[in-house]
């Protein structure tokens, strides 16, 4: 298995990290209410997932 042979830098690391990046949440429209929801989720407002009602609210 190789080992590194040197000791990376904080810059070449820090360099290296900087790529690590996190994306925004993809946000849609609930086809019910027409709120805001997170997708591939059941909507926290009506309680609807792929127009079917899978939650009480």
């Amino acid at each position: 298995m190789p080992v590194p042979k040197r000791k990376m830098s904080r810059s070449k690391t820090r360099s290296r990290r900087s790529m690590w990046k996190t994306t925004a949440a993809a946000i849609s429209t609930c086809q019910q209410c027409q709120q805001p929801k997170l997708n591939h989720v059941a909507c926290p407002t009506c309680g609807t997932y792929n127009r079917r009602q899978v939650l009480e609210v």
